[in-house]
């Protein structure tokens, strides 16, 4: 077994302790090395080195977020200065970008132990505010929105596309999504779902007043600058599902692609593609039933048939 350093990254509130101890038995392993947060002391517990986010990031070779898609974001966003790969235990909910279920674990370190994973490329997008004389800077891999806070009013923002005026916004929210991105805020706005092998950002208005009403799709090289307007009374930026700062007239939100930030290990890349489609599918993309069907696991729908 090859020396490596596995960083942990754990869910901040749920029990994640079965999948922990998992970790640790497979850490008596020759040359395996488990790191985390000081942050999350608590929740690793024993037998876990604890370093700073600096350190963890320069000397990690593996991230497992133990989680949903928010903490595998967040792992993803932590080792975007030197990205990783990052894999992927489900403690969440729906779950898209997670691969594996906590009863897997064993099996799937294994497998990250030989070698024997595909990597998965993801984009973000490298997001500059300037507010007040301030400027600050952030990077989502999912989405950035604009949005109202609740009884204070509309978002109004003018768009401009490598500085040539584009268009304006009028609604309740702005988001400008990855594609892995478009099946989150962007797809329940009725947004497009773009294939993760398209390098694109999507610009989607949620209940849209005037201005802009449709999604708009724009290349990896345009710079994408969001002004906020006159009658945004309360707004925040979020960044993946994130509320990172208030907004109002006359903040710029500048917005461009970073291809390729970070990278996801999959241990079986059909399988989880299939997952997702379901998944998609139980959300309401129309498929008929025996489309339906072929996405189901082929040991699943053979035990079915034997049932009945």
């Amino acid at each position: 077994m090859a020396k490596f350093t596995v960083g942990l990254v754990p869910h901040p509130s749920k029990p994640v302790v079965e999948s922990i101890d998992v970790l640790r038995a497979w850490k008596k392993g020759a040359g395996v090395h488990l790191i985390a947060l000081r942050d999350d002391a608590a929740r690793v517990g024993d037998g876990v080195e604890l370093v700073d986010e600096e350190e963890f990031v320069e000397r990690v070779d593996v991230v497992v977020s133990l989680g949903g898609d928010g903490t595998m974001l967040g792992a993803m966003r932590l080792v975007a200065p030197r990205p990783v790969p990052v894999l992927g235990v489900n403690y969440g909910n729906v779950g898209f970008l997670v691969e594996i279920e906590p009863s897997e674990l064993e099996a799937a370190l294994e497998g990250l132990a030989e070698q024997d994973f595909s990597l998965e490329s993801h984009h973000a997008i490298e997001v500059s505010v300037t507010s007040l004389g301030f400027e600050s800077s952030f990077l989502a891999f999912n989405d950035l929105a604009i949005t109202r806070r609740p009884g204070q009013g509309v978002v109004t923002a003018d768009l401009t596309v490598d500085g040539t005026p584009y268009g304006y916004y009028k609604a309740d929210s702005v988001v400008a999504s990855t594609p892995a991105g478009s099946t989150a805020y962007n797809y329940a706005a009725g947004g497009p779902i773009v294939s993760p092998a398209v390098a694109a950002v999507v610009v989607t208005p949620v209940a849209p007043m005037a201005g802009i009403d449709r999604s708009v799709v724009l290349g990896p090289k345009e710079r994408l600058t969001f002004t906020v307007g006159e009658g945004t009374r309360s707004a925040a930026l979020e960044l993946d599902g994130r509320v990172v700062l208030d907004v109002g007239e006359g903040t710029v939100v500048k917005v461009r692609l970073r291809r390729d930030a970070g990278v996801v290990a999959r241990l079986d890349a059909s399988r989880h593609g299939r997952k997702g489609r379901l998944k998609l599918s139980l959300m309401d993309l129309p498929l008929r039933n025996d489309q339906l069907l072929e996405l189901v696991p082929p040991e699943i729908r053979a035990r079915f048939d034997r049932q009945h």
